[in-house]
């Protein structure tokens, strides 16, 4: 056997080895030292500004009164209150059924403007 071979195959092998721990280590250290941005997190920023505005409107929309066409009469009501109001109009189904449809009427009529003839 040559031992001169075989020192200079361990020699190669722990050498291999030992570099490959070397580069893991500094692999490692590299990535947790750097903190890179990501690369959509000005994107997601947006989206999550746009959904809390969203949220908002929606929530106004549903739990706060407004007026929607002031020449029509047509107003917004919090969910709870339009429930309240359309199970007390709706004991007597007959008058209820008749301002429905008197409502429905205004609603859709073209809106009167005045002419500057």
């Amino acid at each position: 056997m040559n031992y001169s071979t075989v020192n200079r195959a361990s020699a190669a092998a722990i050498g291999l080895i030992l570099a490959s721990v070397i580069f893991a280590v500094a692999a490692v250290a590299i990535k947790l030292t750097v903190l890179a941005p990501a690369i959509d997190a000005d994107r997601a920023a947006e989206r999550s500004k746009a959904l809390a505005e969203i949220r908002a409107a929606e929530e106004i929309s549903l739990n706060h009164a407004a007026v929607i066409d002031a020449k029509r009469g047509i107003i917004r009501l919090p969910i709870e209150t339009a429930m309240a109001l359309a199970a007390q109009k709706w004991q007597d189904p007959a008058a209820a059924r008749a301002d429905l449809n008197r409502r429905a009427e205004k609603a859709v009529a073209p809106v009167k403007t005045e002419s500057f003839e």
